[in-house]
């Protein structure tokens, strides 16, 4: 692979001697953007990208007359005093550069910190920057071809992306489980989990009002039993998702899920089994001439307009298979009537396609998938409990409204919400 190499010509040399002439001579039109350094070194980054070395420690030497007055010949004066340079490091969205930083000492010997130095020292956003950039499909091996510099103007190691990775997931996960829900009227809750070698993370994804998707938390277990999800449903009802609510509860169909949610929400939350589960258990029992026919069947019983009719035409099917296939028979009739909650509760249609299935997680699971499966060896269950939060905070980036989410008001009010319709009639009703 052919490397890039920058020549420095006399023509770049004389460039360069020229820009720090004129800084020198015309500093104070560098200072409002010295001040803006000082006060938030974000606001700098975008231009200082474009400046040379020269002109960045131009930028420091103004900062240090703007604390220590300019730099004169002879015997010092004054209570802060120029101490000579030294080699420092200041952080860019992306790098660090090296360059020779002014010094300043109080005349009783204390050091004087350069403010633009300080502000541009310590950027916090540069570990945030390096996690995405991983989670995006870059190791920490390749992480320095991606670098938009030079290698020898670039601090960063692969063992210091590690620590910054580790910092920045660390951070995230303490975000994501911070999140409160006192003011967000959450309707509806998908859990499920998913694999990271021999660790398994269960997640739970809400949808507001408004059709807006939340992920609400995670929690880490070694299989995806009732203490695990209790743990979970439990940090939610800690950080202000009211129990004395309603929600429609969408899962995959494990047992554990369901006495998790009855113990810690209630006996009458209604809960909807994702019937692409369903659908896959029964088929995975049956041969293979059978499975076509019989998905069919499925998906027509699933379509009917009363929970009823659906019932009564899977126990038909179940009848059919118990005589050849009895373990396809007990997987369709388990938890069958789960299988009709919508129609149960008569939601609308235009809601049937998001609520009948724990699609919505299990798409984004894709998503935090393609982030992540570049790591080869889970260490602990720590690290997948950290990546697994960052890469769930970059997929929520992407997150839309569910489809029908202009009917989510039906939803409110056949689980006790009060509507905006409610709300409107209930305050007209006390101002008469």
């Amino acid at each position: 692979m052919k490397k890039p190499y920058h020549i420095v010509t006399r023509a770049d040399e004389k460039s360069a001697s020229i820009i720090q002439e004129f800084c020198q001579a015309n500093g104070q039109i560098l200072l409002p953007l010295v001040e803006r350094i000082q006060s938030a070194s974000e606001a700098v980054n975008s231009v200082v990208h474009e400046l040379s070395h020269k002109m960045l420690e131009t930028i420091l030497r103004l900062s240090a007359e703007n604390v220590a007055g300019p730099r004169t010949p002879g015997k010092p004066s004054g209570d802060i005093r120029w101490y000579g340079s030294q080699p420092g490091t200041v952080v860019l969205a992306d790098r660090k550069v090296k360059v020779q930083r002014p010094r300043l000492r109080h005349k009783t010997g204390g050091e004087v910190p350069v403010p633009a130095y300080e502000s541009l020292r310590e950027n916090k956003a540069l570990g945030q920057q390096m996690l995405g950039t991983i989670l995006r499909g870059v190791s920490t091996r390749e992480y320095d071809e991606v670098l938009p510099a030079i290698a020898s103007t670039v601090g960063v190691s692969r063992s210091a992306v590690s620590r910054q990775v580790i910092e920045a997931s660390t951070e995230q996960l303490k975000q994501l489980q911070e999140r409160r829900w006192d003011s967000v009227q959450i309707l509806v809750i998908y859990i499920d989990g998913q694999r990271f070698g021999e660790h398994l993370i269960l997640s739970a994804v809400g949808v507001d009002g408004e059709g807006k998707k939340h992920v609400m938390g995670i929690t880490a277990g070694a299989t995806e039993n009732a203490a695990a999800v209790k743990e979970l449903l439990i940090h939610l009802r800690e950080h202000g998702l009211a129990t004395d609510r309603k929600y429609l509860f969408v899962i995959d169909g494990a047992k554990a899920l369901r006495a998790a949610i009855e113990e810690v929400f209630g006996t009458d939350q209604p809960v909807q089994r994702c019937r692409n589960h369903k659908l896959r258990n029964v088929i995975d029992e049956l041969p293979r001439e059978q499975q076509g026919q019989t998905l069919s069947m499925m998906r027509a019983a699933f379509r009917c307009r009363t929970a009823e009719e659906g019932e009564k035409r899977l126990e038909q099917l179940a009848r059919f298979l118990e005589h050849d296939h009895e373990s396809a028979a007990r997987s369709l009739r388990e938890g069958l009537k789960e299988m009709f909650t919508l129609q149960r509760l008569d939601i609308p249609p235009s809601l049937h396609k998001c609520l009948a299935t724990t699609n919505i997680i299990e798409s984004p699971h894709s998503g935090v998938e393609n982030r992540t499966h570049k790591v080869t060896r889970w260490r602990n269950q720590e690290m997948v409990h950290r990546w697994a939060a960052s890469a769930w905070l970059l997929t929520e980036q992407h997150f839309r409204k569910i489809s029908g989410h202009q009917d989510l008001w039906a939803l409110a009010g056949i689980l006790g919400r009060q509507t905006g319709l409610e709300k409107s009639v209930s305050k007209v009703s006390q101002v008469a």
